[in-house]
């Protein structure tokens, strides 16, 4: 039975306590503590279901992540957004734990080299941080720059990842 039913479960680490969201088609956000509500345009009605299998198998790939038991993610999305978006968000997995790539880089990557601004709006749009991840985007000066989770969050987990990282915060 495949409806626009949502289903949350919770992930606490080092990062803070972590909201998964899925479908039955997969998964749909992953909210940070102090998210904006409109970041996730979601319904008002989630239901907790711990064992929905997206979630399960979500919940689990995140817990061995934060404890460094993994490297990359395996699972099925509900991506709600334009085909350009959804482009941007997947390109995002491309790149791996421990790099960062610029905006400029990443539209290079997905063919989109003039869309550099868009790149930007879509990833500061992405609905499953760490899991398709935004925090390894950083500005062309290697500035870090907005992300959901907060600037000291996603420095923290450059630093987890052993990314190099240098320069100024921008919020």
């Amino acid at each position: 039975m495949t409806d626009d039913r949502h289903y949350f479960t919770t992930v606490d680490g080092q990062f803070g306590n972590l909201t998964l969201v899925a479908t039955d088609r997969g998964l749909r956000a992953l909210l940070w503590p102090d998210d904006s509500a409109s970041r996730v345009p979601l319904p008002s009605e989630l239901v907790a279901d711990h064992n929905h299998s997206v979630l399960a198998t979500a919940r689990l790939q995140v817990e061995e992540y934060l404890s460094s038991d993994r490297t990359e993610f395996d699972l099925k999305f509900d991506l709600r957004g334009t085909e350009f978006q959804q482009e941007v968000w997947l390109g995002l997995a491309s790149i791996a734990l421990g790099e960062t790539s610029t905006y400029g880089e990443l539209a290079m990557r997905i063919g989109r080299r003039k869309a550099i601004r868009a790149v930007g709006a879509a990833v500061g749009r992405n609905p499953i941080s760490i899991i398709l991840p935004c925090h390894r985007v950083i500005g062309a000066s290697g500035d870090l720059t907005g992300f959901a989770g907060g600037i000291e969050t996603k420095r923290s987990m450059l630093a987890f990842e052993g990314a190099e990282i240098g320069c100024e915060d921008r919020t």
